[in-house]
């Protein structure tokens, strides 16, 4: 007896599609996002591990959290509805992305979402040291408070939940997974966070210098119509 339960029972050919989806939605929508300079200025100040271990389970428990309303929703809605949303939900992040590369410089580059980040960083570290005035005259303090791992690793999981909350990735996961298998998007969501995180905290700076936002969105925009229009050929 099969189960009607996309969770009990995933096709190893929808499985294999809906992780390929998923996994190129994150690559193209990750690299120069918010998320990744986090990781990427953060591991240029503390313990490059505990970063990747924060921000990795911020993003997975985003993932998680993404799929399973993706996957609740078409218990709410028809399938058809949810499906066609999503498509047209893809058609809408594709356009705007086209968009955006048309109006950009072929040189534009990511530095304003760098400098965001950083300022933010900065911010919050004067915040934690003004706490307590005698961090400011003493930078052993400081630098042994930093250094605690507990700390570092809270920071970088709050810091990329709350960015990635409403980010143009959830949404996607969250399209994604009600019309695809939900294990597949889980999967491909997850391994492409964290294969774009660990870029971010290797070398993240260097590669934000090499790649235009200009091309970063012009393979989103693509890659988004891509998915409109193969729901819509396809159907639900």
């Amino acid at each position: 007896m099969e189960s009607s339960d996309p969770l009990m029972v995933p096709e190893s050919s929808g499985l294999l599609e809906a992780f390929i989806a998923s996994f190129s939605m994150i690559l193209v929508s990750e690299i120069g996002d918010k998320t990744f300079f986090i990781a990427a200025v953060m591991a240029m100040r503390h313990d490059r591990v505990v970063v990747l271990a924060g921000a990795l389970g911020a993003l997975g428990a985003m993932t998680v959290l993404s799929t399973l309303l993706g996957h609740v929703l078409p218990n709410l809605i028809s399938r058809t509805y949810t499906h066609y949303a999503a498509a047209l939900l893809f058609a809408v992040f594709g356009v705007r992305l086209l968009k955006d590369a048309w109006e950009m410089e072929p040189n534009d580059g990511v530095n304003e979402e760098l400098e965001e980040v950083e300022a933010e960083l900065n911010k919050k570290d004067q915040t934690e040291q003004g706490a307590d005035g005698k961090d400011l005259e003493d930078p052993a303090r400081v630098s042994v408070r930093k250094s605690k791992l507990n700390q570092v690793l809270m920071q970088a999981f709050t810091l990329t939940f709350l960015a990635e909350w409403g980010d143009r990735s959830q949404i996607s996961t969250i399209a994604l997974a009600a019309a695809k298998d939900p294990w597949g998007v889980t999967l491909g969501g997850f391994l492409g966070h964290a294969l774009c995180t660990s870029v971010a905290v290797v070398g993240g700076r260097m590669l934000a210098t090499k790649i235009s936002e200009r091309t970063v969105a012009l393979c989103g925009g693509i890659l988004f119509m891509i998915f409109a229009l193969h729901s819509v050929y396809f159907g639900p």
